[in-house]
């Protein structure tokens, strides 16, 4: 493992156990709240569990059938094996990947917002290319996406748009697209066919539990309602049902448009709120501490992470790791796995490496 890793098998088994026990408790629903939690962590050990399991019948499957092969000295059988190993070694990728989320909240949904910068027409186009590479990745992943909020733009691409993507570990790999995002290529919107740069910023929250308290003051709310843009139907069109919060002490703004429903949309908003509010938070508190400590934070939102250059040549390299990848259409189209494997090792590497007054 070139994170240096291992998997305890024996001690996620042993948490199953505990919480089949746990969930046999006829009291438990009880504390409604406490019931959700522990069916919450019950089923994603349960899909842990399956997932190292399956690894290990595949290996023991191509043992045998290497075995077979060399007993009956069969280069056919033999040849068999190899795309079993591949398969393997794939799974074996993505086990690394899952042992590098040992966050506190990568294990959660994540509220994803893609915003465009500079670059005029351009970046509005970018920030639309950014939002279709994620939705394909998160199909790739299996993973349940929920579009929130999409603001178009006046000629091409969008202004923003706000993703809640439901699945294991969501905000533990998209924490690390958190950044601007650059785009070099011929620009399609310049009748010269001139080169252009355009940016455009990537954030992620995780998708805050009902059960952590996050106080909020209605009087520090301003709530607007106005009409959803884009496609939607008739009703869409016709009735003031999106929603945009502004959460006064902080500036925090906020909208939903993706629902029928005035009031869904303001529930949906009030979450997205809740999970910047206390991302915010959680960042402050690791502010002071840097401080304290007197350790230096790389400033994630704001800077330069990831260039993608389809012109002069092809290719996508992360700033943080150097890691480069020549194929930018399989990328844009949502192989994203090798980059963000690619910088979580990075990170690793870097909160593993010793400070000078160590």
């Amino acid at each position: 493992m070139s994170s240096g890793g291992g998997f305890d098998l024996a001690g996620l088994r042993h948490r199953f156990e505990e919480l089949e026990n746990e969930c046999a408790r006829p009291d438990l629903w009880e504390d409604r709240e406490n019931a959700e939690r522990v069916n919450r962590e019950k089923t994603r050990l349960e899909d842990e569990l399956r997932f190292y399991d399956k690894i290990e019948s595949d290996l023991d499957d191509a043992e045998v059938l290497l075995d077979l092969a060399n007993e009956a000295d069969d280069p056919e059988t033999r040849a068999e094996v190899v795309p079993k190993l591949e398969d393997v070694e794939l799974a074996l990728e993505d086990a690394e990947l899952r042992q590098l989320l040992g966050g506190e909240h990568d294990a959660s949904n994540a509220i994803l917002s893609v915003n465009s910068g500079a670059g005029g027409t351009d970046a509005c186009d970018w920030a639309e290319m950014l939002m279709r590479m994620y939705l394909r990745w998160a199909e790739r992943k299996g993973y349940k996406v929920q579009i929130l909020d999409l603001q178009h733009a006046d000629e091409a691409g969008i202004r923003s748009a706000t993703l809640q993507i439901e699945g294991p570990n969501a905000y533990g790999y998209l924490n690390s697209e958190q950044g601007v995002h650059r785009l070099v290529r011929i620009s399609p919107f310049d009748s010269q066919a001139r080169r252009h740069t355009a940016f455009a910023s990537v954030t992620a929250v995780p998708e805050v539990d009902d059960d952590i308290d996050i106080e909020i003051d209605e009087k520090d709310l301003r709530v607007d309602t106005y009409r959803a843009s884009g496609a939607g139907g008739q009703h869409v069109n016709k009735t003031d049902s999106a929603i945009r919060i502004t959460h006064l002490p902080t500036g925090i703004v906020v909208q939903c448009q993706n629902e029928r429903s005035q009031h869904k949309n303001r529930s949906s908003a009030m979450k997205v709120l809740r999970a910047h509010l206390f991302e915010r938070e959680r960042q402050l508190q690791a502010d002071k501490l840097a401080e304290l400590t007197g350790e230096k934070r790389e400033i994630g939102f704001g800077s330069q992470i990831r260039s993608y250059t389809l012109h002069p040549q092809q290719r996508v390299k992360d700033h943080r790791s150097d890691f480069e990848v020549g194929n930018v259409n399989a990328v844009l189209d949502g192989d994203l796995d090798r980059l963000i494997h690619a910088t979580l090792l990075h990170k690793s590497a870097d909160a593993g490496a010793p400070t000078q007054d160590q």
